[in-house]
């Protein structure tokens, strides 16, 4: 099935807009590696390490880390409970070449649908004044940023990889396009 990108709404509250376009660019990057085969997902585009399904990869990584983790306070999760960090601090990256397309791509899915419903319930938990200051906390200065900050965070880490996946598809098969 073939992933569906809604645009983003021209007006709506804040949170809308932020959700809005942090889907759209979850559904872009999720676009970029479709149909793909394990070795296509593990291609790199020049020197670097960077692949589709190391994107996927890491993008659930940072779903996971800034919803579950930092959000809520969560504990780190298998895979990256698991993982040896200070052996590769990149290791979702290059260890992606050793996961089949349908297990990437369910990672990032699941890390997505997590994070999800983290926010639907820290929304639902808070209205009003506390909604507004869980909103609008000035900066990410401690170990708890704003829910602004960390929607616009991830809204910037998609759009960037966003642009690696381009670039690394088209070198695969040519495909361009938003």
């Amino acid at each position: 099935m073939a992933t569906q990108r809604i645009d983003t709404p021209p007006t709506g509250d804040e949170i809308t807009l932020l959700r809005s376009f942090l889907n759209y660019y979850r559904a872009t990057v999720r676009m970029k590696a479709e149909g793909l085969d394990a070795a296509q997902l593990a291609t790199r585009l020049g020197p670097s390490d960077l692949t589709l399904g190391g994107l996927l990869k890491h993008l659930a990584l940072v779903e996971h880390s800034w919803f579950r983790y930092r959000v809520i306070g969560g504990e780190y999760a298998a895979p990256w409970s698991q993982a040896d960090w200070e052996a590769d601090h990149d290791w979702e990256l290059h260890s992606a070449a050793q996961d089949s397309p349908e297990e990437l791509f369910a990672l990032f899915d699941a890390a997505i649908a997590d994070s999800e419903a983290i926010l639907d319930d820290v929304l639902a938990s808070a209205d009003g004044p506390a909604l507004d200051r869980l909103i609008q906390r000035d900066s990410y200065r401690g170990d708890r940023p704003s829910l602004r900050w960390v929607l616009i965070h991830l809204i910037e880490e998609y759009a960037r990889h966003a642009g690696h996946a381009d670039l690394i598809r088209e070198s695969i098969d040519g495909a361009t396009g938003d």
